[in-house]
């Protein structure tokens, strides 16, 4: 019987999963590497079958409420000057005409986290240092030296997942690489951009520009192949100068975008890469969300891939409360399926505008109708 679980991770992935399994009466306590909530990063979508889990959350109006609001894009030249512009799409979020819902990373883990009930246990600025089975259990040691032990450890902790790479034998395997660094920053809207993107394409390296709802900051997504550099992991300052240095030749405002990076703006920078794991568990621990089976920002389905995850991955766990291979072999049938079609449409994306046709299916690939009805 699964009683107490541990997940480790703070993102939409375990935040989601953390408020199924306390519905489901379990005892949950959250840990996350970061200090404290972090507030910035890319404006994310709710697309497809994950618009029905959120309304199972009861949280589709204040998500609506929340989206970003675009109106459209501009497409610029190296120097800043717009080439083109529609009214029709965005790069980051599709078809403006759609159901699917944009919304930044942070305010949807914000309405996850009020979402939770009071017995939820979140700790910011801890993380999972060792694990080991004893029986029934797993004894968890954390990076401050207290031990603990639970029936479930859940690492929902991220592409570079730290749980995965204690745990399972198959890390080097895992990690397919898209050969492109993402770097997200904000600085103030000094250019006065509104309810409006932009976006710069070439060779190694492009760019998408947005506001956040109150128009008083933009958010700032730079992409670029690294070369032969080293990915300077940790260190921020190493970061920083690569951007400005694959940016050098960008004109209009961009340098000026490059000089409130330096002066301090939050900065998420890794490479890019799918996760394509034989198994997303091992005993008594298990992976969820980018841990498990990242498809990359390429896809644009990572969001809708944790949250229809983390239901799926619960009721499994409710259905199998004594099983728990049983639970895992369930989990995994339902929605590797989903996931395959998912990472199988990064190549197409990364080419071109993802065919409406395909997208349309991709969102849509898994059928939860039994699971929504068994939380209505």
């Amino acid at each position: 019987m699964i009683r107490n679980v541990l997940i480790s991770g703070a993102g939409v992935a375990g935040l989601a999963l953390a408020y199924w399994l306390d519905k489901a009466g379990m005892s949950v306590t959250v840990v996350e590497l970061a200090p404290e909530f972090r507030r910035g990063g890319q404006a994310i979508d709710v697309r497809g079958v994950a618009l029905d889990v959120i309304r199972s959350m009861g949280l589709y109006d204040q998500v609506y409420a929340l989206r970003t609001r675009l109106k459209g894009m501009s497409t610029l030249d190296a120097n800043g000057v717009e080439l083109e512009r529609t009214e029709e799409r965005t790069h980051s979020a599709g078809r403006l005409d759609s159901d699917d819902i944009e919304i930044f990373r942070d305010d949807l883990c914000e309405l996850l986290i009020g979402a939770l009930s009071e017995r939820v246990e979140i700790h910011y600025g801890q993380s999972i240092s060792a694990l080991r089975e004893e029986g029934d259990e797993v004894r968890v040691t954390f990076a401050s030296g207290e031990e603990q032990s639970f029936d479930l450890v859940a690492g929902a902790d991220g592409v570079y997942s730290r749980t995965r790479k204690l745990w399972f034998d198959h890390e080097a395997e895992v990690i397919r690489s898209l050969g492109v660094v993402l770097a997200i920053f904000t600085t103030p809207n000094f250019i006065g951009l509104k309810d409006w993107q932009l976006i710069h394409r070439e060779e190694g390296l492009g760019y998408v520009i947005y506001p956040n709802l109150d128009q008083t900051e933009l958010r700032i997504s730079v992409g670029f192949a690294p070369g032969d550099a080293p990915m300077a992991r940790g260190d921020v300052q190493a970061q920083k100068e690569m951007i400005a240095a694959r940016c050098a030749g960008l004109g209009g405002h961009f340098p000026e975008f490059i000089k409130a990076l330096q002066n301090g703006s939050q900065l998420y920078y890794n490479e890019l890469a799918q996760i394509r794991a034989p198994t997303w568990s091992r005993g008594r621990v298990v992976l969820a969300g980018d841990a498990a089976h990242c498809a990359s920002p390429f896809s644009g389905q990572g969001t809708s891939l944790a949250l229809v995850g983390a239901l799926v991955l619960a009721r499994a766990l409710v259905h199998n409360s004594d099983q728990l291979p049983d639970a895992m072999a369930e989990y995994e049938q339902r929605m590797r399926p989903f996931v395959l079609m998912n990472q199988d449409m990064v190549d197409m994306t990364r080419r071109t505008h993802i065919p409406d046709e395909v997208l349309t299916r991709s969102k849509n690939g898994i059928d939860i109708r039994d699971l929504l009805a068994e939380v209505a």
